[in-house]
């Protein structure tokens, strides 16, 4: 082939182009990298911004729960301070449906306007319940490690009236034992199964979770054994709890004090008649100590619910545990 000759005009012509190509190529690269740099700090920004307001909500969302229960504290104290036996009917047990909290802050002539306006879209609302209305896991077992005749009688009609299958109270009992078996000498320590702070972890002790979602309404776990408030237990409870009382009679006896709450165990052996198993103040009581708070929080898109346990003694009402979780809106 005969080789082709450029000019010197045409070789500078092809420089320049070349250069040019290059320097676009250079400009693009770096709007292209200057672009990057800006949308990552931009993210970064936005990632700052988003974490301090959920760390600003998570603070709110803290105190405002922590004065929830504090105002539930103060109900149950001033129920103490009146007296008498505790029943449905009482402030404590009436549930706080969802209600602005701007709804509770509206007497304050001294707000910000601006904390008026969050407190708009904040919402609040509560439930307190007598976890003596329910049947209590610790009674199973008396102090020295003996099994309680009259708590296992209650538990076995309690699992035969749902259906529940014997063995697994069986089971639970026999694990039971052994955790609350805490001897130095004792031998099966090392394989005994901890000691369960609360409901959700009987599972250790032998229940399937399919019969502890059963059981849930019906029990309760508490630090010390408790009687049944016939008050406030439900029909099936009270059936579980007394012997001779079946379920109609249950039924019966939760419509019968609607209207008049029992004052007395006297004034439950009276309705329940001659026929009935006397009445055990150990296994029964028309008063309670040990209620459970609950408390939900809405807040722009952040929901958060906790659960907590107080036990009244007097007029000092103290907070055993808490439990927070956020869910979904």
């Amino acid at each position: 082939m005969t080789p082709t000759f450029c000019s010197p005009k045409q070789r500078g012509a092809r420089a320049a182009a070349s250069q040019a190509g290059a320097a676009l190529l250079t400009a693009m690269l770096t709007v292209a990298l200057v672009a990057s740099l800006a949308a990552s700090s931009l993210w970064q920004q936005w990632r700052s911004v988003e974490v301090e307001a959920a760390e600003r909500a998570r603070v709110q969302s803290l105190w405002l729960l922590t004065g929830a229960l504090d105002w539930a504290r103060l109900i149950l104290r001033e129920d103490a301070r009146s007296g008498g036996a505790d029943h449905l009917a009482e402030p404590w047990a009436v549930p706080l449906e969802e209600a602005r909290l701007s709804t509770f802050l509206a007497a304050d002539k001294k707000n910000d306007p601006d904390d008026e306006a969050n407190a708009s879209q904040t919402f609040l609302s509560g439930l307190i319940t007598d976890l003596q209305s329910r049947l209590n896991v610790t009674n199973l077992v008396e102090s020295g490690g003996k099994v309680s005749e009259p708590s296992l009688k209650a538990f076995a009609k309690l699992f035969e009236l749902l259906g529940l299958p014997p063995g697994e109270l069986q089971v639970l009992v026999e694990n039971l034992k052994l955790a609350l078996d805490t001897r130095p000498d004792n031998a099966a320590a090392q394989l005994a199964p901890l000691m369960p702070q609360r409901i959700e972890q009987l599972v250790w002790l032998g229940l399937s979770p399919t019969s502890l979602a059963v059981l849930r309404p019906y029990i309760t776990l508490l630090p010390v054994r408790t009687p049944v408030n016939l008050n406030t237990a439900s029909a099936t409870v009270l059936s579980a709890s007394i012997a001779s009382l079946e379920m109609g009679q249950a039924q019966r006896l939760v419509n019968t004090r609607q209207a008049n709450h029992f004052k007395t165990l006297a004034d439950v052996s009276a309705q329940l008649g001659q026929t009935a198993v006397p009445l055990d103040e150990s296994q029964h009581s028309v008063n309670s100590r040990f209620f459970e708070v609950q408390g939900r929080l809405r807040l722009d898109q952040a929901v958060v619910e906790e659960h907590s346990v107080v036990q009244r003694d007097g007029l000092e009402v103290k907070t055993l545990w808490r439990d927070r979780g956020a869910q979904a809106p």
